[in-house]
């Protein structure tokens, strides 16, 4: 029976068969019978239309017949979908036009800048070619002249030399001696014979040979043929630089110059030390030359050695040049410190610095003058940060305020506001008269030397009493107007709205007198008010421009920071791309967050602001350790032994600005005593991180979080670690909940309290007890609990406790005034009859700082 039987085998159907042979293991083979299909030929031409018009007529053809259409589909629906279809297919057209259109434009951009390269390149050739040929010309006049200077030379020397000749002889010489001119060969003295040639010269022909051969090289050299140019030969070329000293050469032997050129004298800048090859670098000379004369003093350097700047000092002078010293501190000086001429200064803006006791409306005051309300944003109702704003006024004159904090945390808030201030506006409560924060701001503005106006603050209020504020002031020395004096006293209210006017007349009357002028076109100067970590914008400072224009761009130094400028953003929060005098900004771009108070220059080249930051750092790393090094064994030692007995609270500080910080570190410092005190391990501005609470883990402290919380890592290593983090928002809660945590660790106060008197009566020997006093309690009561003193003609005999209390044969606790009793001291037995028993209770309490 055959493998077929007798049926067709199955197949692809038009294909063409064939058969493969399978082989296996063993010698095992099988025939397998396979099909081929003939592969698909698709013309592009016709397959494209055909597929195109296929696809234009489908739409309609299933929009058309109800058959095709799928199912559930209505008749609007499938007219939304076409026109929906028809409309991605424009799209797609015109996506693809404006490719093209924005390819074809780049490609011209592209050839207009390679034309433009190609007339650079080719008008630099030109150029170049120019200053080639005009050197050579130079250089093959410079030789004609010293030839033509050689052969006026070789035709006077025989005519001094020879004897006087014939009027004949000596016409013939001067024929020859033109006819050499103009053919350019010697014809000094007559014609020699032959043998003249041959005795004489025999290498004469050599020599002529050679000479016209050195002078067909120099005149061949410096040009490049175009063989040479391909096979490489030919040596090195002269470069221009060589023609131009050959060409210098010339000239100068042509003008008679052959003596040596004189050495140049140098003013050498000479730091503290200095590397041997930069010494030999700017003295423009040899760092051999200047090793050799190291060691002829004696000094065995190499060049990458420093020497100090007396040795050095010696080098300069032996090589003939001046040393001009200089020092570290001097890359400060490129620091523009500009002479502003009269007629470039400009009227600007004053700048008003409020400031007041805590809570006697401050902020309120300036809201009501701004229209804003900033207090609602303040924790717990005081000012907790420095504020810089800018207000027009109903006259139109533009002011800058600061609002300085009141609380007594923040007296360098304060006194830094003093400081960039022009006038100082002293507000008071008229209901609460001068108070600690009053006195302290009086001294800020004296001490800053800026004229004062008094704003009597809170007038509307039932008990306001503003004559008494102004007799309170009588004290600090502060007269105003009212009693004769000349500081402005204005009385405002800041709920109302009462006498704001007649304030910023005040203000715009005292600008006005101090002529507040600065000059807006020179690099600015500012002071900084605040400083802080932003989250998403990274280190923030707000600047006070002082001087000069602060624009977007700037490279400036701040303090130990440098930045340049990223954004600058006013008190309204809208980025300006520039900020004149007497204008508050935030700046953006700094590398790190600077202290509030550094003083902002702006600097030409980044490297100068990194060059002037890295000395700033240095130097206070220098400063540090010069106080920290400052002290000898001894005061070590005794410092030790006094820290031995002072229980310390260690604390990390984290704040949401700089200058709250600094304030926080301020007030925990001036917690503490003699036997307690608080100690800050670090302090910053920012979120809690990681390796804030490893700090924290390690020494044992809390953390500290002021408007600022921590992240998630940090959260999730406090949990592990056990650190303890507080949150604040109010200053005072924060100080006060230290100054607690430190009372804790003060050593309680024992207090003794005196109960009762016993007179002993009689003594009697107990077996196995002791003496034993028969005791009448004449004054409080005897506890058994309680510390006894026995007095002994009025003179402490023993202090120590009882052994025992009885009432008749009961052992009791305590024992009232006028009843008898037995007591038993605790190991002793020395009693006497009529010795006082003297009882106390000791009692520890709580010391507070």
């Amino acid at each position: 029976m055959s493998d077929t039987d007798g049926k067709k085998p199955l197949g692809l159907g038009g294909g063409r068969s064939g058969h493969v042979k399978q082989s296996f293991s063993h010698g095992r083979t099988h025939n397998v019978v396979v099909e081929t299909k003939r592969k698909r030929v698709v013309v592009p031409g016709k397959t494209g239309a055909a597929a195109g018009g296929g696809r234009s007529g489908s739409p309609s053809a299933v929009s058309g017949d109800p058959s095709k259409r799928p199912a559930g589909i209505s008749d609007a629906e499938m007219e939304r979908r076409m026109a929906a279809l028809r409309a991605a297919k424009a799209r797609e057209v015109e996506e693809a036009a404006q490719r093209i259109a924005d390819e074809k434009a780049r490609e011209e951009e592209r050839e207009r800048r390679r034309l433009e390269l190609e007339a650079k390149e080719r008008e630099e050739r030109e150029r170049e070619e120019a200053l080639r040929l005009k050197a050579e010309e130079d250089e093959r006049r410079a030789r004609e002249a010293e030839l033509r200077e050689k052969k006026k030379a070789e035709i006077a020397k025989p005519k001094t030399e020879a004897r006087p000749a014939t009027p004949a002889d000596r016409a013939a010489a001067e024929a020859a001696a033109v006819r050499a001119e103009t053919k350019g060969v010697s014809a000094a003295g007559p014609r020699k014979t032959d043998r003249d040639r041959d005795t004489r010269g025999g290498g004469g022909g050599d020599d002529r040979d050679n000479r016209n051969k050195g002078r067909d090289d120099s005149r061949r050299t410096g040009k490049l043929s175009l063989s040479q140019a391909l096979d490489g030969e030919g040596g090195r070329q002269r470069s221009l630089a060589a023609m131009k000293r050959k060409q210098e050469k010339a000239r100068q032997k042509a003008m008679g110059g052959n003596q040596r050129a004189e050495k140049q004298v140098r003013d050498v800048q000479l730091p503290e030390t200095i590397v041997v090859s930069e010494l030999a670098n700017r003295m423009a000379e040899r760092t051999p030359d200047v090793i050799k004369s190291l060691m002829r003093m004696g000094m065995m350097v190499t060049a990458n050695q420093s020497i100090d700047a007396d040795t050095a000092e010696l080098v300069i002078d032996e090589f003939g040049h001046h040393a001009v010293r200089v020092s570290d501190a001097d890359v400060e000086q490129v620091i523009d410190q500009v002479e502003d001429k009269p007629e470039d200064m400009q009227p600007r803006a004053p700048i008003i610095t409020i400031m007041g006791h805590v809570d006697h409306g401050k902020t309120s005051l300036l809201d009501a003058i701004r229209h804003a309300n900033v207090v609602a944003g303040e924790a717990g109702g005081i000012t907790q940060h420095i504020g810089a704003y800018q207000v027009k006024a109903s006259n139109g004159a533009v002011l800058t305020f600061l609002d300085t904090p009141g609380h007594a945390a923040f007296t360098s808030m304060r006194a830094r506001g003093a400081q960039v201030t022009d006038i100082v506006v002293l507000v008071v409560a008229a209901d609460d008269a001068v108070m600690p924060q009053t006195v302290e701001a009086i001294n800020h503005a004296k001490a800053a030397k800026v004229p004062m106006i008094v704003a009597i603050n809170k007038i509307d209020k039932p008990a306001a009493n503003p004559q008494k504020v102004r007799t309170d002031l009588l004290l600090h020395e502060v007269v105003v107007e009212a009693m004769s004096g000349e500081v402005q006293d204005v009385e405002v209210s800041a709920k109302t709205g009462q006498g704001l006017d007649t304030l910023l007349e005040a203000i715009a009357l005292q600008a006005e007198i101090l002529e507040l002028k600065a000059n807006p076109d020179r690099p600015a100067q500012g002071a900084v008010i605040e400083a802080q970590l932003d989250v998403g914008r990274g280190p923030v400072a707000t600047v006070l421009v002082q001087n000069g224009t602060l624009k977007r761009g700037d490279i400036f130094v701040v303090g130990e920071q440098w930045g340049k400028v990223r954004a600058l953003i006013n008190d309204k929060g809208e980025r300006v791309d520039e900020a004149g005098p007497s204008v508050p900004v935030e700046v953006l771009g700094l590398n790190g967050t600077p202290e509030a108070g550094d003083v902002l220059n702006v600097v030409s080249t980044e490297a100068q602001a990194r060059e002037i930051a890295d000395y700033r750092i240095q130097a206070a790393k220098d400063k540090r350790a010069a106080a920290g090094a400052a002290i000898t064994l001894d005061q070590m030692l005794a410092k030790a032994k006094a820290d031995e007995n002072v229980a310390e609270l260690p604390v990390v500080i984290k704040a949401d600005v700089q200058g709250s910080a600094e304030a926080i570190v301020q007030a925990l410092e001036k917690i503490g005593n003699d036997e307690v005190r608080v100690r800050v391990l670090h302090y910053g501005v920012g979120a809690i991180t990681e390796s804030d609470i490893g700090l924290a883990e390690a020494s044992q402290a809390p953390v500290i979080g002021f408007n600022v919380r921590a992240n998630a890592p940090a959260r999730n290593a406090a949990n592990q670690k056990g650190v303890e983090i507080r949150y604040y928002s109010i200053i005072y809660d924060l100080v006060d909940d230290i100054k607690a945590a430190a009372s804790g660790l003060l050593s309680a106060e024992v207090r003794e309290n005196f109960i009762g008197y016993a007179e002993i009566k009689e003594v009697f020997r107990v077996s196995g007890v002791g003496n034993v006093a028969g005791c009448l309690v004449t004054e409080g009561v005897a506890r058994r609990s309680a510390g006894v003193r026995l007095l002994r003609d009025n003179v402490v005999i023993h202090e120590g406790t009882l052994k025992t209390l009885k009432r008749f044969k009961d052992e009791v606790k305590e024992v009232q005034s006028g009843q008898e009793c037995g007591m038993a001291f605790e190991n002793y037995d020395d009693i006497r009859k009529g010795d006082v028993i003297e009882i106390f209770e000791r009692e520890e309490v709580q010391r507070q700082l």
